[in-house]
């Protein structure tokens, strides 16, 4: 008997500490409240009701994202820019809590006293950031009406020929990969008091594609040479010429290495300008045509190359003396047969300018130059070509008659030397070219009293067409 009532005494025991187990179980898990010692950012939750907690939770996240938000751009003079973190894009989670929290109001019993009991006691405030919002706000376009365009520095010739510089203008641009990184450091990750954020753009300089460190680094210190030659300046087509060809290559500038090609020159002078009707040469004799006195611009450039020591790469003398300039001096063109090409041989930038004024063309090269070299020209004629006679028919003198039509004039075999001076002083001499001249027949006309035409010599053919760009139709 006595052992009965003690088993009922140990049933009736477990029975009222598994009921009290229960009851405290069902009170622990059942709980509204936040666990002790909670906090979510430095923000002390511990205790509070979940429901309040969701509530002031979502005013907190709400005034968060509603902080002031400032950019400054220190001394550029550009005024701040003011926005808000949502307005950057900036957006707050306390999800993973919020989750937490609801696993303590659901499941089993035991589930619920399990997540309560094992409950983190400290939680981070999440932010999601979606970069490319501020981009879209200071856009490159912003920056250029807010600081300007940079200006390309200027290099200009002055009164004197004196090479004078501009300065290029630099603006700010936004370093945005620094920008990037402060605005996401400046970010709070905790409770933030509602004080404004404030941060100074980074900003760099932008140079424009041109400064004058560049343009200096080219080279073109001083003027190193002018050459001119003379023309009759008037309203003609010869003077049009000669000024549309001289215009094109007025400030054209080239690298070192780089190839002046006249053919080009020629070629962009007729599209820009046209040529009118002048005196060409055609198979040695002047005759009418278009582009005559191109050869003039041609002829004063060769010269000033000579004595600048540059590179001849193509160049031939006139078939005919010219006016302008000695006989050995001259160089022509006649389009798809004969060009005149140089060669910037000078190791830096050559720019070249050119006038036609006062019956005067003049060219001159600016660059880089020993101030202690300069050049000179010597020509030495070598041999004199007779003219030949050439015989034409005249049925209208006497048999056995002639009259001399016109006379010939003399040939010339020409060789010209470049002079190398160092201080005044000879220390090189070079022969730069041979040429020859052809001489003009004198012109007879007879009358044999036969059919058959007189003989005449045998002419050399030249190129059909110098010094312009089209003739006259002898077809």
């Amino acid at each position: 008997m006595k052992k009965i009532h003690a088993l009922f005494i140990i049933l009736a025991s477990l029975l009222l500490a598994v009921t009290a187990l229960w009851g405290w179980g069902h009170s622990y898990a059942s709980q509204a409240t936040i666990p002790p010692q909670v906090r979510i950012s430095s923000w002390d939750v511990s205790g509070q009701s979940i429901e309040g907690f969701r509530q002031e939770l979502s005013e907190r996240i709400q005034q968060l994202e509603r902080t002031p938000f400032i950019f400054t751009f220190g001394s550029s003079g550009v005024n701040p820019v003011k926005t808000t973190l949502s307005e950057l894009g900036v957006q707050y989670d306390a999800g993973e809590i919020l989750i937490a929290l609801q696993r303590l109001q659901e499941g089993s019993l035991l589930d619920r006293i399990k997540a309560r009991w094992k409950f983190p006691k400290e939680w981070t405030l999440r932010f999601h950031w979606k970069e490319n919002v501020w981009k879209e706000r200071l856009t490159p376009g912003w920056e250029t009406k807010s600081f300007g365009k940079p200006v390309n520095a200027v290099r200009k010739i002055a009164d004197g020929d004196q090479v004078q510089y501009t300065p290029e203008k630099t603006v700010y641009r936004i370093d945005r990969m620094q920008m990037e990184q402060l605005i996401r450091a400046a970010i709070p990750h905790t409770w933030h008091e509602g004080q404004t954020i404030a941060i100074e753009v980074p900003l760099v300089v932008s140079e424009p594609p041109v400064t004058m460190a560049s343009l200096k680094a080219e080279g073109i210190e001083r003027k190193i040479v002018e050459f001119s030659t003379s023309f009759v300046q008037a309203e003609d087509g010869r003077t049009h010429n000669v000024m549309s060809a001289a215009k094109t290559i007025d400030d054209m500038v080239l690298k070192p290495g780089d190839v002046f090609d006249y053919d080009k020159v020629i070629a962009e002078t007729e599209k820009k300008y046209g040529f009118k009707e002048a005196p060409v040469i055609y198979n040695g004799k002047l005759v009418p045509g278009i582009g005559g006195g191109i050869c003039q611009v041609s002829s004063t450039l060769y010269n000033a190359v000579l004595r600048t020591g540059l590179e001849i790469v193509e160049r031939r003398n006139h078939s005919l003396p010219v006016s302008y300039l000695p006989i050995g001096l001259d160089a022509t063109f006649s389009q798809g047969y004969i060009n005149f090409k140089f060669k910037n041989t000078t190791g830096k930038h050559l720019l070249i300018r050119t006038t036609a004024e006062n019956n005067r063309l003049s060219i001159k090269f600016f660059g880089t130059m020993d101030s202690n070299v300069s050049y000179k020209m010597e020509t030495k004629t070598v041999k004199v070509l007779e003219p030949a006679i050439k015989y034409v028919k005249n049925a209208d003198l006497p048999v056995g008659g002639h009259e001399t039509l016109q006379r010939g004039k003399k040939g010339y075999v020409v060789e010209s030397y470049r002079i190398k001076l160092m201080n005044g002083k000879q220390v090189e001499r070079q022969r730069i070219a041979v040429d020859t001249y052809r001489p003009q027949p004198t012109l007879v006309a007879v009358n044999t009293g036969t059919s058959d035409p007189p003989a005449n010599p045998k002419q050399e053919q030249g190129p059909i067409l110098e010094d312009g760009v089209n003739g006259p139709d002898f077809q």
